[in-house]
């Protein structure tokens, strides 16, 4: 009775083998599926580490200058250029101007090396007060043009809080870095555009 009541119910051998095969696609497939999901997790990974390594790479290596105005006595300052980047790069113009002058007061052209991370430093003596007079307070602004990599850039203008009265520089001060990176310009011909630009702009402006 026993015997016949399992016979019955036993799942016949040859079914069993017949599943067999079934089985091992199905736990082939989520295998795989498995395999790729994590495949395509090391890739992604390996994506964003790439982008960040190509990230840092252009950080040091694109050219980023900052620059300064510093106060050394009441009638002497100096501006510091320092280059942050590992590139070195050759400095060729600083400017500096009132923000309210279409046309920067001091155009002081240079042929000046700069190595990555080191810092280049020079008197304005006179050119501070063409900038400034002998009595003023506001706002003026500094701006490098430089050459690295046989390109051309130029630094965004730097600002600076000066108080200047009866010629004596009572307060020279940063109000904020650059809003922007360095900017990229053709060649020295877009220097000179610049200047005939900045001569019409002084025109409009006494005109007005």
């Amino acid at each position: 009775m026993h015997f016949q009541w399992l016979s019955q119910h036993t799942i016949p051998f040859q079914i069993v083998v017949e599943y067999i095969p079934l089985l091992a696609t199905v736990a082939t497939t989520i295998l795989s599926i498995v395999l790729a999901r994590a495949t395509l997790r090391y890739a992604e990974t390996t994506d964003n580490s790439l982008a960040l390594a190509r990230e840092e790479f252009e950080r040091q290596w694109s050219p980023e200058l900052h620059v300064k105005l510093e106060k050394l006595s009441n009638r002497q300052t100096r501006v510091v250029v320092t280059n942050l980047a590992r590139i070195s790069v050759l400095i060729q113009m600083v400017q500096l101007r009132q923000l309210s002058m279409a046309v920067p007061a001091l155009r002081s052209f240079l042929n000046e090396p700069l190595v990555g991370g080191c810092t280049w430093t020079d008197e304005l003596g006179k050119h501070m007060f063409a900038c400034t007079g002998d009595d003023y307070d506001g706002q003026i602004a500094a701006s490098v043009t430089f050459y690295a990599s046989g390109r051309l850039f130029r630094t965004d203008w730097f600002r600076f809080q000066i108080e200047v009265s009866h010629g004596d520089i009572l307060r020279l001060e940063p109000v904020n870095i650059a809003a922007r990176r360095v900017q990229a310009l053709g060649d020295e011909d877009e220097i000179k555009q610049d200047l005939v630009e900045d001569v019409v702009k002084a025109k409009a402006a006494s005109a007005s």
